[in-house]
């Protein structure tokens, strides 16, 4: 029998039970095989009664005493018997189980397991206990027995024996890992992994198990990724660079840095040292710059595009969006007008027509613009480097694969310097960037204040609502943030359209108020975004459309309506739109119902990003994490991200290991993983 074999082909299991079989997704053998425990049933070894601690879990062989009594008290009905042996008799209460009186007879013996308890009077008791008759479990003693997620209709017994008649049917197939690597990860065979997965001889066998099925299933994943990465172009990890690599530090970066009206923090000062011996050396660099919102990562990024221009080279900085594209192009030519640096900054958007992009293309191509600040117009075909020798993608998984290999194509040998604002956990960071090297910036630069977080019921809006106008009073800026879109989207959640209208209606009619969601043309959208961001605007009504993308430091207040609906690391992310200037800021978080959710609470506590997004890859896994974007990420049946780090970066070095001595090399069956999205 084949893996890929029909689960009707199985002894004994019929059309109904392939028909529920088929409802968990099980169609196949190899399905069927694939189908994991949820957990194990352990068969200790009985004990005698008198020789137990009480508190603790027992099995105990016991007689039944006498017929036993059943009691009802209203609605619930309590069954009492009396068992023991020879070293003392334990009291076993059930509760609404009158029938079995008829199943404990005087004189039979059972094992008993439970949690065995002592009255104030020193009597011994029992409740709800499992039981087993003794010859049974005299079979089961010492073992562990599967648990599975029954299909209806299916009993724990049945699945068993389909499982047991399908491993003894199936074909051996050679193991798709080699045996130097099995051996040299310590690793046990994948046949004997499946079969002591479900019918474990032991603790340790099972173990092995599950590592060597773990490590599968990071492996798989990791070599995908790998593989599509390779399909789409990407530059081989850490290769040697074919041209003269950048020449460090220099005058033009010392004197961008005199400019600054800061200091580096030790860990910008450490990360900057990263990046230039990066450019200066002798291999691709392929950096991921990660650290929350306002933690100093553009500043950075500008210091590298100074430094590429300074050797006669061309830096492109890649954002997300037209209003964060301004906001760098702005901002960098401040920075070169206060240092003095002779360095020509073009910006390249969707919404740069006519003769402005005409000269801007042709400034590109002959490289007499040294720095390219733009969207993903910057990869489109018309668009010619002269020389490029720098790309900087900001917020890089807002990017698609193509969108960010598109850039890297028009020049040869490109270095890489790639921006995130969602902090990565470095376990993740290996699956999702395995060929990147890591800076992390985890502290605020001096005079930034942490944002002071509160969730409230929303009952308690008006309260919120008189916190904004004191703040608008100050002169300062809010948003607000509503989970849909407009009625209909989701009728019971905030939508901006009504929200905005209701906002009106309950504020100051001298209020500027404005709204924003994701449906709207770019060209609106930009439109509203830099009117607030430009002071025209009091408040800003929107979907998560703002989560990156805008920079606003005179906003000092985000009001989040229904914030139970989202994600932690994306309410980490929409809190971090205001705090970005030298006033202190504050975000509101609005839940329904009595009890506050657990993720709000995280949040009233910590605003380190890092801890957050670690908490949120626990709770809901990678595939989650990053929202639509990243749905290939799988939800791993066996493996934990944290609880087995050290197998996933096994994986990640063995995936590597045999591309480089194998590069044709292939999986055998397994699962099939889309890995477009990453």
């Amino acid at each position: 029998m084949k893996p890929e074999a029909s689960v009707r082909t199985i002894r004994g299991l019929g059309p109904k039970a392939a028909e529920a079989l088929a409802g968990r997704g099980i169609r196949t053998v190899g399905d069927l095989l694939e189908y994991y425990p949820s957990g194990y049933e352990y068969f200790a070894p009985e004990e005698e009664a008198g020789r137990v601690e009480p508190g603790s879990s027992c099995a105990l062989r016991m007689t039944v005493l006498g017929n036993g009594s059943v009691i009802r008290r209203g609605a619930r009905v309590l069954s009492h018997f009396e068992a023991g042996d020879r070293t003392a008799r334990v009291r076993l209460t059930f509760y609404n189980m009158p029938y079995l009186r008829g199943v404990l007879q005087p004189g039979d013996v059972f094992v008993f397991r439970g949690i065995l308890r002592q009255t104030k009077t020193g009597g011994l008791y029992m409740e709800q206990p499992r039981f087993i008759p003794a010859a049974d479990y005299d079979a089961l003693r010492g073992t562990l027995q599967p648990d599975y997620p029954l299909p209806k209709g299916i009993s724990a017994g049945r699945m068993r024996a389909f499982l047991q008649a399908a491993l003894e049917a199936v074909e051996a197939e050679p193991d798709s890992l080699p045996e130097a690597y099995r051996a040299r990860y310590g690793l046990t065979d994948r046949a004997s992994a499946i079969r002591e997965i479900h019918f474990p001889s032991g603790r340790e066998s099972l173990l092995q198990a599950r590592k060597r099925l773990v490590f599968d299933e990071f492996f798989t994943f990791i070599l995908g990724v790998r593989r599509q990465k390779e399909a789409e172009g990407i530059r081989a990890n850490r290769r040697p660079m074919r041209r003269e690599p950048a020449a460090g530090g220099g005058d033009w970066c010392a004197r961008f840095l005199e400019c600054l009206p800061f200091s580096l923090t030790g860990e910008q000062a450490r990360a900057w040292e990263e990046i230039q011996a990066d450019l200066a050396g002798p291999v691709l660099m392929n950096r991921l710059l990660q650290g929350d919102v306002g933690s100093g990562k553009t500043v950075l990024a500008f210091l590298a595009l100074v430094l590429c221009a300074m050797n006669g080279r061309q830096g492109a900085l890649m954002a997300p969006t037209e209003v964060l594209a301004r906001q760098h192009m702005e901002s960098f030519r401040q920075y070169m007008e206060n240092s003095g640096l002779p360095v020509r900054a073009v910006l390249l958007t969707g919404s740069v027509k006519g003769k402005a992009r005409r000269e801007a293309l042709q400034a590109i191509a002959e490289n007499s613009a040294s720095v390219v600040i733009g969207t993903h117009a910057l990869f489109q075909e018309k668009v010619s480097f002269g020389d490029l020798g720098l790309v900087i993608t900001d917020e890089q998984h807002r990017f698609g694969v193509r969108q960010r290999t598109g850039l890297l194509e028009k020049g040869e040998d490109v270095p890489v310097l790639v921006m995130s604002a969602t902090p990565i956990p470095r376990t993740l960071a290996i699956i999702l960037y395995g060929e990147l090297q890591v800076s992390a910036l985890r502290a605020l630069p001096p005079g930034r204040k942490p944002v002071k977080s509160l969730a409230m019921q929303d009952t308690q809006r008006g309260r919120a609502y008189r916190f904004i106008l004191s703040e608008i009073r100050k002169g300062r800026q809010c948003y607000v943030i509503c989970p849909a879109v407009e009625e209909g989207a989701l009728r019971e959640l905030e939508n901006v359209a009504d929200y905005t209208e209701k906002l009106r209606s309950s504020l100051p009619g001298n209020l500027r108020i404005a709204s924003l969601n994701g449906r709207m043309r770019p060209e609106e959208k930009n439109r509203i975004m830099e009117e607030f961001s430009a002071g025209g605007t009091d408040i800003l009504v929107s979907t998560t459309v703002i989560e990156v993308g805008i920079n606003v430091p005179n906003a000092t207040l985000i009001l989040i309506e229904n914030a139970g609906r989202f994600g932690l690391s994306q309410l980490h992310q929409l809190r971090g739109r205001v705090g970005r200037g030298q006033e202190q800021s504050y975000c509101i978080f609005l839940y329904t119902g009595r009890e506050k959710p657990e993720r709000l609470e995280v949040l009233e506590k910590t605003s380190d990003g890092f801890s957050i997004a670690e908490q949120d890859l626990k709770a809901r896994g990678p595939g989650d994490l990053f929202g639509t974007r990243q749905s290939g990420l799988p939800q791993f049946v066996l493996a934990d991200l944290y609880e087995d780090a050290q197998i996933l970066r096994d994986a990640a070095a063995c995936a590597d290991e045999i591309l480089r001595e194998h590069p044709d090399f292939r999986i055998r069956g397994g699962k099939s993983v889309d890995f477009s999205t990453i």
